[in-house]
């Protein structure tokens, strides 16, 4: 499982970009965006620097 906090995020436009970015590179990964904390979990065969890419090029911030 990995969790990453997620900058920029705020509405289900955000939920479904992110979802559909990491979903693109592993259709099988469960994703769950919650909002409020600004958090994305991803159950995933990707690396976390490869997630933390892909929400990267669709414009959010990852945080360190």
């Amino acid at each position: 499982m990995i969790e990453l906090k997620v900058e920029g995020m705020s509405c289900g436009h955000c939920v479904r970009a992110v979802t559909e970015a990491i979903r693109g590179a592993d259709p099988k990964a469960e994703v769950a965006v919650d909002l409020a904390a600004g958090l994305v979990r991803a159950e995933t065969s990707l690396p976390a620097a490869r997630v933390a890419a892909l929400i990267e090029e669709e414009g959010y911030k990852v945080a360190a």
